[in-house]
């Protein structure tokens, strides 16, 4: 059997994928997998994707990273596009969406948000409905196993027995009528949605980083075991922060308050 190990959303903290690296190979896993927005938020995206392209078999494309890394947005002066260069954008932009492969008999497939777009939003916990994300949300888990046109799917094809995402920074694992949907969490920017008080001791089982392991028989179309394993791991933040603070990086004190506490930025919108 093998292990592989999926990442999502670094969002430029080289410190907690840094980690989470160390803690892949400590268990030997060989195969990394990512789903995308491994640039802006924090202060390192460069590093972020050169160690991103060292060890990933596997690197989609995330929202955030289109919207950084398209063409145009080389003449919009964003802080982040200015860090990583242009080889590193075009690299960015030029990922797939989607990656697909048997386990133990289930057919997986991977994409950072949704097979829709790379905004849409299902949150199985929480809803978007009174919020500026009002309308990216989706309302079903069945949702997320359609075949579109925005990955190139006809409505004939095969649909996945397992869908992983990430997107939402917060991670699950849910069953629903034969399938199986997983959410990575993110390594950079954890978020745990019912957290206000960055005061709260309790935040830090929260901001830990993320990721999912799954274990089975890779490529392999003849059903056997496969398992689900949600990782935690712990990181200097406090290096981040201090990484983010010395950074003339726009906006940062929101940044370094979700960090500190995995307190979401998600608003009500008016």
């Amino acid at each position: 059997m093998e292990k592989i190990a999926i990442i999502s959303d670094v969002h430029g903290n080289i410190t907690a994928l840094n980690a989470v690296s160390d803690d892949i190979k400590r268990r030997g896993i060989e195969k990394i997998f990512c789903l995308g927005d491994s640039v802006v938020k924090c202060a390192h995206p460069d590093m972020v994707i050169d160690k991103l392209r060292e060890i990933c078999e596997v690197i989609l494309i995330g929202n955030c990273d289109h919207i950084i890394c398209k063409p145009e947005s080389k003449f919009k002066n964003f802080w982040s596009r200015n860090i990583i260069g242009e080889d590193r954008a075009n690299f960015i932009y030029n990922l797939p969406r989607f990656y697909e492969f048997y386990m133990s008999g289930h057919f997986i497939r991977l994409f950072h948000a949704s097979p829709f777009d790379l905004d849409s939003i299902y949150n199985p916990m929480f809803s978007n409905k009174d919020t500026n994300f009002k309308g990216t949300e989706l309302k079903s888990p069945f949702d997320l196993f359609k075949n579109t046109d925005f990955l190139g799917k006809k409505s004939l094809d095969k649909e996945p027995d397992i869908v992983g995402y990430g997107h939402i920074h917060t991670p699950f694992v849910l069953r629903c009528k034969n399938k199986t949907l997983f959410n990575t969490g993110s390594v950079g920017i954890p978020v745990e949605m019912l957290n206000s008080d960055i005061n709260d001791e309790s935040n830090k089982f929260s901001t830990l980083a993320s990721y999912i392991i799954i274990e089975g028989d890779y490529g392999n179309k003849d059903l056997s075991s496969i398992s689900f394993n949600l990782v935690r791991v712990p990181y200097n933040i406090q290096k981040e922060i201090d990484d983010l603070s010395s950074s003339d990086m726009p906006n940062k004190e929101m940044l370094i308050k979700t960090l500190k506490g995995a307190i979401p930025t998600i608003y009500k919108s008016n």
